[in-house]
């Protein structure tokens, strides 16, 4: 916490404004729409329950059915692919590129052509900022419209981050953010639909609140959903997006520090941003961990040496396509996320890590190189 929400949560109880409506609601979006919001271009913002929620909601508003495809980074967490499987809607799974770890282009515009070939357009296409760090949005963005496609933006780890100068969480018809208790800043749980169409954001705020019709009794024309962020988790989120970006900065610094430990260390690789049209919050810094290089010392070493020391670390995202829930789904790609898994930790991250925190964690991996 940076100070200043148990301020907007006091005056939510003070205010007796408890309900998934209210003054920090409003605010909360407003102060989003105007972060992320471009020169050329105004943004809206509607406030959910999580960022899944959202991802949902995208699905439901591009008219996401059974049978349905779209197609989706692999190599993400569950959150962004579970939303399609709620429509009945058939996952189809794109891997990786090795520059940004995210989803790889010409493996995209092959799912397209075959999904095509199958006689059957995709209805959306879901690219993941991997760990904050920017997908190819450019050339994803340019398949998509090529084909007419629409991209769902899955930015639930990359608020902070930007492409080409632009926010995270603007570059897509929607945007997704997360405000879980792990992520960057957080409301315990929440997250946000973004958009510069502002039909969407309309109709994602009805359909969070359970699509009640404008009436003086409670009259439902459709099916809607329980997903509007409440006035005492928005005051929350006010408070942190005042201490975003030393949020961002901090996550950066973490980087910097293991990227000076593990320099002289062979066979360690950290995911990097390409160029200097990439700029990530590094909400996780993520390593590889080649066991030809490093004298036969794995990830899982690293892991389980951190862990016997009650220090978490976690091997990077299964890939979804390597999932038992979605065996035998549609996939494309050359197997750079399988590898990616296979030899990825992400390491301890978060802003509160203190010089003490690292030289307990420099102290373990000394033990274990030196060994």
């Amino acid at each position: 916490m940076g100070g200043t929400e148990r301020n907007y949560v006091t005056d939510a109880f003070d205010t007796n404004w408890i309900a998934p409506l209210g003054p920090h609601v409003n605010a909360f979006e407003e102060v989003l729409s105007d972060y992320l919001s471009k020169k050329d271009v105004s943004l809206e913002t509607a406030v959910l329950t999580s960022g899944t929620a959202g991802i949902h909601l995208a699905m439901v508003m591009l008219d996401v059915k059974a049978g349905d495809y779209v197609i989706c980074q692999s190599f993400t967490f569950c959150g962004t692919t579970n939303p399609i499987v709620y429509q009945g809607a058939i996952p189809v799974m794109v891997d990786s590129e090795p520059d940004t770890w995210n989803m790889n282009p010409e493996a995209l515009r092959e799912a397209i052509k075959d999904c095509l070939a199958k006689g059957k357009k995709p209805k959306a296409i879901m690219p993941v900022h991997l760990y904050g760090m920017p997908a190819k949005m450019d050339e994803i963005n340019n398949i998509a419209a090529e084909y007419d496609i629409p991209v769902v933006e899955d930015a639930a780890e990359a608020l902070g981050s930007t492409y080409k100068g632009k926010a995270c969480g603007s570059l897509g018809k929607i945007s997704i953010l997360s405000f879980n208790g792990n992520k960057i800043i957080t409301t315990s749980g929440g997250g946000a639909l973004v958009s510069a169409h502002s039909e969407y954001v309309t109709k994602a705020r009805f359909l969070s609140t359970q699509a009640r019709d404008n009436a003086p009794h409670y009259q439902h024309s459709q099916i809607g959903y329980n997903y509007r962020m409440s006035n005492v988790l928005a005051g929350i989120g006010r408070g942190q997006m005042e201490v975003l970006d030393e949020r961002v900065s901090q996550r950066r610094k973490n980087n910097i520090r293991y990227r000076d430990y593990f320099n002289r260390i062979a066979g360690i690789q950290f995911q990097n941003e390409p160029n200097d049209d990439y700029f990530s919050n590094y909400w996780l810094s993520a390593i590889l961990v080649n066991p030809d290089e490093t004298g036969g010392i794995t990830r899982e070493d690293i892991r389980l040496s951190l862990e016997a020391e009650n220090i978490e670390a976690r091997p990077l995202w299964k890939p979804m396509h390597m999932q038992p829930v979605f065996e035998g789904c549609l996939f494309y790609g050359d197997g750079t996320s399988a590898r990616l898994f296979d030899q990825g930790l992400c390491l301890p991250s978060g802003s509160n890590l203190s010089m003490n925190d690292f030289e307990r964690v420099f102290a373990v991996l000394e033990r274990l190189f030196t060994k």
